[in-house]
């Protein structure tokens, strides 16, 4: 549930801040990390084309194996009339602020309007609203549940001192880890993998930490594989705040011999994503002959304004604002960056965001009053009818309209 935008206004930001002060103190544990000459050859074993580089072009073969499909349903829909349309949800990272994504995607739900998305890409908290997303409706209670009924100790327990004295991190997600154990169970599994035959996509976001490169993982591929164990782990990894929580190991292939990755929270490479670099929808619609319109649904579960708050002249209280304004800073460039792709593609923009107004009180990071708070409201915004932007904050500033 961590997500680089929001954790940094929580005891997340404070801790990370120690952490680099002394992270010269620690020595980690061994393992045989990837040559650098190798890195782009590393795969899982057994396991090709389940992911990509977030930040490089993307491989035309891999798509190309979806081409019979997409074009059999898209011809099917043409032929009988009906518009040829597809639905992309980009969901954002933001700790305990993914109540808000979580709350407004049940809320659309019950107004019985919200589409079924072709594709929902996920980073963080995202990353775990993401799955339940892909499922639609079905899966509102469980979505419902995993951010209104529990709190902080059920999610992380806080590790200090042996984080600081050389550990590779400041807090225990085990218990977050029985969380995605609970919820990402054979069912889901299942149903992920029916709906990737279907030519549907769930993606999530990792950062390989040695490279510091975005990687995105095809979720429904992973479930077709029937490897939960790896599904969970990405999952996890996605949501590993770098100092805060412990990244998360993927043993890989290069060169015939095996290696060791290692991931963080994707929130540290990009905030939010849709689809890799250099990724052509229209190239899509050549390929398979059909014009499809689509409509990108990307929701930050954060707030766009900048919040003021007087920052007292100490070098923690300084460290942590910089993260918050840093993190604030790189989450406007990501929406815009999408925003410039999806027009280039010819794709409708529409973005939600916590309003500017909410302030339930915080007392602590995860506090269930705050998330359900928080739940309640992008619920009663989803039912009535989000009014989504169409065009995030920076564009608009520049616009002529």
């Amino acid at each position: 549930m961590f997500g680089i935008a929001a954790r940094a206004k929580t005891s997340g930001a404070l801790f990370l801040s120690v952490a680099l002060v002394v992270a010269g103190c620690g020595t980690g544990s061994p393992r045989m990390p990837v040559p650098a000459s190798l890195v782009s050859d590393a795969s899982i074993p057994d396991m090709e084309g389940v992911r990509a580089w977030g930040d490089a072009p993307f491989s035309r073969a891999l798509i190309a194996q979806e081409f019979p499909k997409l074009r059999a349903g898209y011809q099917a829909a043409a032929k009988a009339g009906k518009p040829v349309t597809a639905d992309l949800l980009a969901l954002s990272g933001g700790a305990d602020d993914g109540a808000f994504g979580a709350g407004l995607l049940v809320g659309w739900g019950k107004r019985g309007d919200r589409p079924q998305f072709a594709l929902v890409t996920g980073i963080s908290a995202g990353s775990l609203i993401a799955p339940f997303a892909f499922l639609g409706s079905e899966y509102d209670r469980e979505l419902a549940a995993v951010f209104t009924s529990y709190s902080g100790g059920q999610i992380y327990q806080a590790n200090i001192l042996p984080g600081l004295l050389g550990g590779s991190a400041l807090a225990d997600s085990t218990p977050l880890k029985h969380l995605i154990d609970r919820y990402v169970d054979a069912r889901m599994l299942r149903r992920i993998a029916e709906e990737r035959a279907r030519g549907r996509f769930l993606l999530v976001g990792t950062t390989n930490i040695d490279a510091q490169r975005p990687v995105y993982w095809d979720m429904g591929r992973i479930a077709q594989r029937g490897d939960g164990v790896l599904f969970r782990k990405v999952l996890m990894a996605s949501a590993a705040l770098p100092g805060l929580f412990p990244p998360v190991h993927f043993q890989v292939v290069a060169g015939g011999k095996r290696y060791e990755e290692m991931h963080v929270d994707g929130g540290t490479s990009h905030g939010v994503f849709f689809s890799p670099a250099e990724f052509s929808f229209k190239e899509i619609d050549q390929a398979v002959g059909v014009k499809v319109k689509r409509r990108l649904f990307v929701v930050r579960n954060g707030k766009l304004a900048p919040e003021y708050k007087v920052t007292n002249e100490t070098t923690l209280a300084i460290a942590q604002r910089s993260l918050e304004t840093l993190s604030r800073s790189q989450g406007i460039g990501d929406l815009a960056r999408m925003y410039v792709k999806a027009q280039a593609d010819g794709i409708e923009f529409r973005l939600a965001s916590i309003p500017a107004d909410f302030n339930a009180p915080r007392p602590a990071p995860f506090d269930n009053g705050y998330m359900k708070a928080l739940f309640a409201l992008g619920e009663t915004l989803g039912r009535q009818g989000y009014p989504w932007a169409s065009v995030p904050p920076e564009v608009r500033v520049g616009s002529a309209r």
